[in-house]
């Protein structure tokens, strides 16, 4: 018999038997919706993240990461992730706990949340111990206490909304100075 012919009777042979074990019911088949009840968990997780162009979208670095796909919800340690803008850095945002919710549309941001956000005069930084963030409107908000400091003002506010995109900020109940340029 010549190799041509034995290769052809393993690949037969090979066919039936993987056939047989199939529809038998005897191999174990992974059955979506168990899987999709499935959370996953990951550690030292490094993100980069690009928009519908190839440019460059966004940066991340999480110490863990734990998530779940039935409930559509992540839970994330030490976030640490910068929002591009033309390809340029445009904003940063940190947390030592992270929860989104719906696949991430809307994300909470708790413990020693710090955001960043660059502009044509300067650093804004915002720190406050809780935020909504909306990635993909990169819109933000809160109602506790924040902490702004920008190169023309320092000042606490009781809540925030913010469009990042626009660059409109909205502070309540605002104390604290004030130097135009």
């Amino acid at each position: 018999m010549d190799i041509k012919n034995l290769y052809i009777t393993a690949v037969v042979i090979a066919a039936i038997s993987g056939g047989y074990y199939y529809y038998s019911g005897k191999g174990k088949k992974l059955d979506v919706q168990s899987a999709q009840n499935m959370t996953y968990a990951a550690e030292n997780i490094h993100l980069t993240q690009t928009n519908d162009q190839g440019h460059l979208y966004m940066r991340a670095e999480v110490d863990r990461l734990e998530q779940d796909l039935n409930k559509k919800t992540s839970d994330l340690k030490n976030l640490n992730a910068s929002m591009f803008k033309n390809d340029q850095l445009d904003s940063t945002f940190f947390a030592k706990q992270a929860q989104g919710f719906n696949d991430n549309e809307k994300v909470v941001l708790s413990q020693q949340v710090e955001a960043t956000k660059l502009g044509q005069n300067g650093k804004m930084i915002f720190t406050t111990d809780l935020l909504t963030a909306y990635p993909d409107a990169k819109k933000l908000e809160t109602t506790h206490q924040v902490n702004v400091n920008s190169p023309d003002a320092e000042f606490v506010s009781q809540g925030l909304k913010a469009n990042l995109d626009e660059g409109q900020y909205e502070f309540f109940n605002i104390r604290g100075k004030y130097a135009p340029r």
